[in-house]
């Protein structure tokens, strides 16, 4: 086609569409509202970054500190099944702080600095871990309830638009569900047995009821993360929607159990199908966030303990990995 004296331009030199998204954090947007997962060798924003980091870091501190609680319970649980199913419990805890610790690996995190940050009490990690397990209805109550909080925030995680976190979820949310079916199994053997036992677990309701609602953390209009974790599809629904669903599902539950949940302004609004419940003392969650609580002292200890207890068994691993990477060398050679 003759073009001589015609402005004729190639396609890499047209300008683009007024709605094409042009600078990188555009379209990396793009791409999220698209619904396409981002991977670890993909662009992205560097709060993006930081914003995950920090959120998958604390969940997995949260896995292997949460994992103390109950573990002190493995060899007091009342029959062989209780301790067996308590015992794979714990377990699947250390596993999830696995998987979590490696998908923060992926964007370019340390794990040993992780997990210093955890030890030095820099590093946050859920609150509710911080209260004492007195009784043997305590670890019911943590399933059923803690477990039941950590579905309702994790399942939506499935859909993160980070991959290899919303991968990791999907096994998690899995094993948590097992939890909360144990742990519900617990409270309502106990609402079933005696006078005493019925006791017991409406005194763990009574302590965990709060502290669970807690675990979504602060309102919608004091969270600092919340709405540009939303933008970027890092979180699905605010803190005050995920605390309402839970709620609704759990109150149901305890009315099952024959159990009162402790909020005298609760009560169901039939104009929006909700349960409307009582204020929340945010007092209490500052302060154990911030290491005051009853057993934040005992919880860091522990930890610092079996990191120093286990710096054999990361040495000799390091020293085998050397080893097999010179024998590998010297074959290759």
């Amino acid at each position: 086609m003759y073009t001589q004296g015609l402005d004729v331009k190639s396609d890499s030199d047209r300008a683009p569409p007024a709605d094409t998204p042009t600078g990188p954090e555009e379209r990396f947007q793009a791409r999220v509202d698209a619904e396409e997962k981002i991977e670890p060798r993909d662009w992205m924003p560097d709060g993006y970054r930081r914003t995950l980091i920090r959120q998958i870091s604390q969940h997995a501190h949260s896995e292997i500190v949460g994992m103390l609680p109950e573990g002190n319970w493995i060899t007091r649980a009342p029959t062989l099944r209780r301790k067996v199913a308590l015992l794979a419990k714990v377990q699947d805890e250390g596993g999830h702080g696995l998987y979590l610790y490696s998908a923060a690996e992926t964007l370019g995190a340390s794990r040993g600095d992780l997990v210093g940050d955890l030890l030095s009490g820099k590093a946050k990690y859920s609150s509710i871990f911080n209260y004492p397990t007195l009784t043997w209805a305590d670890i019911g109550a943590i399933g059923w309830l803690v477990d039941g909080a950590a579905i309702m925030n994790q399942v939506p995680l499935c859909r993160c638009s980070y991959g290899p976190y919303a991968r990791a979820m999907v096994r998690i949310c899995r094993e948590e569900s097992f939890h909360q079916r144990q742990g519900y199994e617990i409270m309502l053997a106990l609402s079933r047995g005696t006078d005493a036992q019925k006791r017991m677990a409406q005194d763990a309701l009574n302590r965990w009821w709060w502290p669970s609602l807690m675990m979504f953390g602060p309102s919608d209009a004091q969270s600092a993360h919340s709405a540009q974790s939303m933008r970027w599809k890092i979180k699905r629904f605010s803190n005050d929607e995920l605390r309402q669903r839970f709620v609704d599902a759990t109150v149901p539950q305890a009315e099952f159990l024959g159990l009162t949940v402790p909020d005298p302004d609760l009560a169901f609004d039939e104009a929006t199908g909700h349960y409307r419940f009582g204020a929340i003392d945010w007092s209490e969650f500052e302060r154990v966030l911030k290491g005051d609580g009853p057993c934040n002292r005992e919880r860091l200890e522990a930890r610092r303990k079996a990191w120093d207890d286990g710096a054999w068994v990361r040495e000799a691993a390091l020293a085998h990995a050397r080893k097999k990477e010179a024998r590998a060398q010297a074959a290759a050679a």
